[in-house]
C-alpha cells in the first residue's frame, strides 16, 4: 500500500470528480472516535463530522457489528414498501418513539436532497397547490427541486430553469410570514439555519410560522438533515422550539455513517402516495437494509448512552474556551452546531489551512464567509475539546 500511495493521489485527481479547483487532497487511512488519521499517520481532530454525519463518532462498534450482522443475512431486496424488511421496520418504530406522535410514519430515501424532494412532492399532492416557500440563505440540497428552494441566487443561476412558483422569505422575519397564503403548498425551513452560519430564529418566530401555516392550510416542513439526532442539544431541533412540523426531513447522522435519508410525517399524509397515481414516490435503494441496520444501532446508541443530555454542556465548554480570543468576534451555536465568527472573510478562509497544520479538520459555511464551523462528533470528550481548543487558539494566533 505504501508503494501505491503517490499513485493513489495521482489517480484521485485523474479519475474522481471534484467540485472545487483546490480540494484538500488528504488521504485518510483510518478514522476512530473523533480522530481522522492520514496515510502518513498524522491525526486530525474531526470538527466537521462529515458535515454532521458522524454524531456517534467514527468506527462505532455498535454500528459496525450491526452492518456485519445484516450483510450476512441480505443486502438489497426490492423497492421500499413492498417487502417487509426487519431493519426498516425496527428502525421506523424506534424513530417514531422519539418523535411527536404526529410524526409516526417514515419513508426512506437515500439522502437529504431526496428527502426534501419527496416532501415537496407530497405537499403538492396533498394540498393540490403549487407555490413553495423557503428562506434566503437556506440550503436544502443540490438536486433540481431542492436547488430551487436554495436561498442563494449565485448557486442557482447556472442551472436554470428550475421549479416555478418558488418564493423566498427572510429567516426570522415576522413580516414576511404574510407571504404565506392560500396558494402556498408548503414552507420548507431549517429550524436552525446551518449553511447560513448557524442562525437561530428569534423568540416566537416558529410559533408564528406554525400559526400562519395553520391559517392558510400550507404544510410546514422542517429540514432537520443537519440538525437532527442530538446535534442541537435535543434529539431534533424542533423539540427545542415546541413547534411540531407537518413533515420532517432527515439524513446525515440518520444512517450512523451509512447513506440514508427519510421523510417523516403522519400516516394520514403518507397515504397520499398510494393513489392518483399509485407509487407516487419510489426509490430503488431508499431504506437499504444495511443502512437501516446501521441507523437502528446508531439511534439506539444515542438513546442508551444519553448522548443528547451532554451536548449543551460540551458546547458551553467550547464557547467558554474560545470566547476570550481577540480575533473571535462572535460564537453562534445550537448545541454542537457552532459558528465561530471572525468578522473577516479572509481570516475565516485562511483559518482552515492553519487548523489543518495544527491537526484539526474543520470547514466553512456556504453563505457565511466570516465564520468557520465547529461540529464534532457528539461523543467528543472534555479532554478532546480542550485539545481542539488549544489547537484553534494556536491557529488563530497565526492569522
Amino acid at each position: 500500500m505504501d508503494e501505491r500511495r503517490p499513485l493513489l493521489r495521482e489517480l484521485f485527481f485523474k479519475y474522481v470528480g471534484q467540485t472545487s479547483s483546490a480540494p484538500l487532497g488528504i488521504e485518510i487511512k483510518k478514522a476512530e472516535g473523533v480522530f481522522l488519521y492520514s496515510a502518513d499517520g498524522k491525526p486530525y481532530i474531526d470538527l466537521v463530522s462529515g458535515v454532521s454525519v458522524s454524531n456517534i463518532g467514527h468506527g462505532n462498534r455498535a454500528v459496525i457489528e450491526a452492518v456485519k450482522e445484516q450483510i450476512e443475512k441480505y443486502a438489497h431486496l426490492m423497492v421500499y414498501g413492498e417487502i417487509i424488511e426487519a431493519p426498516q421496520v425496527m428502525h421506523a418504530e424506534l424513530l417514531s418513539s422519539v418523535n411527536d406522535p404526529k410524526l409516526n410514519c417514515v419513508y426512506y430515501v437515500n439522502s437529504g436532497s431526496e428527502a426534501n424532494e419527496a416532501a415537496l412532492k407530497l405537499a403538492k399532492r396533498v394540498t393540490g397547490r403549487r407555490e413553495l416557500i423557503s428562506c434566503r440563505n437556506a440550503y436544502h440540497g443540490s438536486t433540481h427541486g431542492a436547488l430551487s428552494m436554495m436561498g442563494s441566487e449565485s448557486f442557482k443561476n447556472s442551472f436554470r430553469p428550475l421549479l416555478p412558483c418558488v418564493r423566498h422569505i427572510g429567516f426570522g422575519d415576522f413580516g414576511d410570514l404574510e407571504s404565506i397564503t392560500s396558494d402556498t403548498a408548503a414552507v420548507l425551513i431549517e429550524p436552525v439555519q446551518g449553511e447560513g452560519g448557524v442562525i437561530l430564529p428569534p423568540e416566537g418566530y416558529m410559533e408564528s410560522l406554525r400559526k400562519r401555516c395553520d391559517q392558510t392550510g400550507a404544510l410546514l416542513i422542517f429540514d432537520e438533515v443537519q440538525t437532527g439526532f442530538g446535534r442541537c442539544g435535543s434529539m431534533f431541533a424542533y423539540q427545542k422550539s415546541g413547534v411540531v412540523p407537518d413533515m420532517m426531513t432527515l439524513a446525515k447522522a440518520l444512517g450512523g455513517g451509512m447513506p440514508l435519508g427519510a421523510l417523516v410525517t403522519s400516516q394520514e399524509l403518507m397515504k397520499a402516495w398510494q393513489t392518483d397515481p399509485p407509487l407516487g414516490h419510489i426509490t430503488t435503494f431508499g431504506g437499504h437494509p444495511v443502512s437501516c441496520a446501521a441507523a437502528y444501532a446508531s439511534l439506539k446508541y444515542i438513546i442508551d448512552n444519553g448522548i443528547v443530555n451532554d451536548v449543551e454542556r460540551k458546547a458551553q465548554r467550547f464557547r467558554d474556551s474560545l470566547a476570550g480570543h481577540p480575533k473571535v468576534k462572535e460564537i453562534r451555536n445550537s448545541g454542537l452546531l457552532m459558528a465561530v465568527d471572525l468578522g473577516d472573510s479572509k481570516a475565516a478562509y485562511n483559518i482552515l489551512y492553519r487548523l489543518l497544520d495544527e491537526g484539526v479538520m474543520t470547514d466553512w459555511f456556504l453563505f457565511q464567509p466570516d465564520s468557520f464551523r465547529i461540529a464534532p462528533p457528539l461523543v467528543i470528550s472534555d479532554n478532546e475539546i480542550d485539545m481542539a481548543v488549544e489547537k484553534i487558539w494556536k491557529a488563530l494566533d497565526r492569522i
